[in-house]
């Protein structure tokens, strides 16, 4: 099955139907790059669904996914993102596998046809010049054997004439030879030409129209096989994701599974349990009789209303008021909410002093790392002068020592009203157990008993606070290498995330994207010291991506 010999004669079709499949080849790469922006737009649909869906922060939506349910939820929506990333990595393996190579190869394929149908253009050109050529011989001997004949039966008539001279018919007769010549002469130049005509003719449709009609037919079949292994290659690109969709959505099902409507409800206990006892049974009322209305121990009211008077109204006394009756919420609404919240359930006062306890202490831990951090810098400075002034961080550091001060006494206060919720009246010695080891260590300030002292009459807190303030400088433990005038060797290199402006002595200033020597790693107190040139100093390790060399302890990355 040769297209040089089946279809010798059909040089145009071929020319059209290759054309016809590079058309089609580029429908398909059309098709496919449509396939890749679709892939991008669902993925980009997704995310930003999920991205709708997503708690917002601070916000009471965020408060709701404590529940199974809500973190299932979440959990799908987290699942969707990396959803979405399978249907991007689909659009991007499909344009550089399959759009890209292509779009390559139709370019090839256009200059490889261009070529061979050049070259049968060019061997249809020689055939028409040789075709033309024996055309004009055939011609040119036809027309000199009739100019023969006609000198030949001139030459006879002017011989059977007995009135022509003899010289007119020499001359006839001479006429007749030279003619007769040139038809000799055309006839033998004729068939040269035929013979010439015939050997490339037969050049042309068994040796040169063949040989490129084969590579016509070689070039469509390798297309043809192309785009076979893009269309496999098309198909393989959505199975190789397919796992990983398929990680995602069992995820999901897990998630499902994990939700626990136990849990959840237990949760709305936690969430709105007053920590109120129910009202007593209402005793009977004998009105034939006067008597006083006894009120159950248990009521609510009970307790609201001891110290004052209570009214009677011909032996009767005013129904108890429920705990949870609009009154009482309408009365909340008109103030302020107080700073101990007093005016929530007892569980969720506790609830809340605890949060805000939490709260405090994360606070104090900052402001005593900063703490430890200046004094760090400021005992380098005491050993090097030449890196910085110490006098220049003693306000910094009184400010923050003041600051953890005042947080202490505040996380007191919310501790002492805790603990009087849990039942647990505080004594000196109780608060100051109920302080984490590191405040006592660290600061040991005593403060009076915030059950007595915690409120002035009109409810305001009138605790008072120790106006001065003691700082304690922790012993740190630096390396020998601060006596060494000599240079420190790079043990590794960074890369500023940030722009830090080094307003401190013993500080550098770096810019975002800039690359420094790291010659003393962080030693827990924030801070990395750098080089630059001839220049040294600290940055937080916050602002740089370390980069330690083999040797060191492992390459460690502050971000």
């Amino acid at each position: 099955m040769s297209w040089g010999i089946e279809l010798w004669d059909q040089f145009d079709n071929l020319e059209k139907h290759t054309q016809w499949g590079i058309d089609i080849l580029e429908k398909y790469i059309k098709f496919v790059k449509e396939r890749t922006e679709i892939e991008l737009s669902y993925a980009k649909q997704l995310r930003n669904l999920a991205k709708k869906y997503q708690p917002k922060k601070n916000s009471k939506e965020e408060e709701e996914y404590r529940y199974t349910a809500c973190k299932a939820f979440l959990s799908t929506l987290n699942e969707m993102n990396d959803y979405a990333g399978q249907h991007e990595v689909i659009s991007e393996n499909m344009t550089s596998h399959i759009t890209v190579e292509l779009a390559r190869y139709v370019q090839e394929l256009k200059q490889e046809r261009k070529s061979y149908f050049h070259d049968g253009r060019k061997a249809q050109q020689h055939i028409e010049i040789c075709w033309k050529q024996l055309e004009s011989s055939k011609r040119r001997f036809e027309r000199d054997c009739k100019e023969a004949d006609r000198a030949q039966q001139y030459f006879e008539k002017m011989d059977a004439d007995i009135n022509v001279t003899k010289a007119d018919v020499e001359k006839a007769r001479q006429q007749a030879q030279v003619r007769h010549q040139m038809a000799e002469d055309s006839r033998a130049d004729y068939s040269s030409i035929l013979q010439k005509f015939n050997h490339e003719q037969h050049e042309y449709y068994h040796t040169h129209i063949p040989n490129i009609f084969q590579k016509i037919q070689e070039m469509e079949e390798r297309r043809i096989l192309r785009i076979g292994e893009s269309m496999k290659t098309y198909a393989e690109v959505d199975r190789q994701v397919i796992p990983i969709i398929g990680k995602c959505l069992d995820e999901i099902v897990k998630a499902a599974e994990s939700i626990d409507q136990k849990n959840d409800s237990q949760l709305v206990i936690e969430a709105y349990k007053s920590g109120f006892e129910p009202p007593g049974d209402i005793e009977f009322e004998d009105y034939t009789q006067p008597m006083k209305r006894t009120v159950s121990d248990n009521s609510l009211s009970n307790s609201r209303g001891e110290g004052k008077p209570e009214l009677k109204f011909g032996g009767k006394s005013k129904g108890k008021l429920w705990p949870f009756i609009k009154k009482n919420k309408l009365s909340l609404k008109l103030g302020a909410a107080p700073e101990d919240f007093s005016n929530l359930p007892p569980e969720q006062r506790r609830k809340k002093l605890q949060q805000k306890v939490d709260e405090l202490n994360k606070e104090i831990q900052k402001e005593m790392d900063q703490r430890d951090a200046i004094t760090k810098m400021k005992d380098v400075y005491l050993k090097n002068p030449q890196m910085g002034d110490p006098a220049s961080l003693d306000h910094k550091l009184t400010e923050v020592s003041q600051n953890i001060e005042k947080l202490q006494l505040e996380a007191q206060k919310f501790e002492a009203w805790l603990a009087e919720v849990e039942g647990r009246l505080p004594a000196r010695g109780d608060q100051a157990r109920r302080q984490s080891g590191m405040y006592e260590a660290q600061n040991p300030t005593t403060v009076n008993n915030c059950a007595q002292d915690r409120e002035s009459p009109d409810g305001s807190y009138t605790e008072e606070q120790s106006q001065e303030s003691e700082v304690k400088v922790l012993a740190t433990d630096f390396d020998d290498e601060f006596d060494d005038e000599e240079p420190l060797p790079a043990i590794g290199t960074c890369k500023a995330l940030y722009t830090f402006e080094g307003q401190n002595e013993g500080t550098l200033s770096v810019l975002e994207g800039e690359t420094l020597y790291v010659i003393e790693e962080d030693k827990g107190d924030g801070w990395t010291r750098i080089r630059r040139n001839e220049e040294e100093g600290y940055v937080p390790t916050s602002y740089v991506e370390v980069y330690l060399d083999k040797n060191a302890k492992g390459a460690k990355t502050y971000i």
